[in-house]
């Protein structure tokens, strides 16, 4: 059987409004937003305590991401305000503080969505299971009995096809032998 894992639990959450243009005017305009979130991920790992400095441990929100993306790659936000939670797994991940109502708005559809698939799936989950129930309760010895005549019919029509169609099949056909041919080769000149 499969265990369950834990949960890893938050041990550090913090809010940091991060300067990045320093970083970025050093950098080519076709490079800026690569440049920022580097930033972004140097700036977590030294604030939060992150000793080994391994960035692949940052996890960065869908929407910081795009927020940072939003108006190209040359012209990135100069600051941004974030929210951080460090796990005790060692994993930082790093959200919007300051979520624009564009944007909520996305999140809020979302997740509404999200809850409605969820009691979609239950519902036909439920009804599944109360149908094969009744089902079971509704079928008599009669219905057995029919079932199983059905199938030998079935079975029967079966081999019948079977048989017809070995009927029709071509046996092995006599190998027929391939003479060798001798090539007319001239005589010497």
């Amino acid at each position: 059987m499969a265990k369950k894992v834990a949960e890893p639990k938050i041990t550090l959450e913090r809010e940091y409004i991060i300067p990045i243009r320093r970083k970025i005017m050093n950098t080519q305009r076709y490079k800026r937003a690569n440049k920022a979130i580097k930033a972004i991920k140097i700036f977590i790992a030294r604030h939060m305590k992150l000793y080994d400095k391994d960035l692949r441990k940052i996890k960065l929100d869908m929407w910081l991401n795009n927020e940072v993306w939003y108006r190209g790659i040359k012209n990135p936000p100069i600051k941004i305000k974030v929210k951080t939670k460090k796990y005790d797994n060692g994993i930082i991940i790093v959200e919007l503080a300051e979520v624009p109502k564009v944007i909520q708005y996305k999140i809020d559809r979302i997740n509404r969505k999200k809850e409605v698939t969820k009691k979609v799936k239950e519902e036909k989950t439920n009804e599944t299971t109360e149908v094969k129930k009744e089902e079971k309760t509704n079928e008599t010895a009669e219905e057995k009995e029919a079932k199983k005549e059905t199938t030998i019919e079935a079975g029967m029509k079966i081999h019948e096809k079977e048989a017809k169609q070995q009927k029709h099949v071509v046996k092995d056909q006599k190998v027929m032998q391939k003479r060798q041919v001798q090539k007319n080769i001239p005589k010497g000149k």
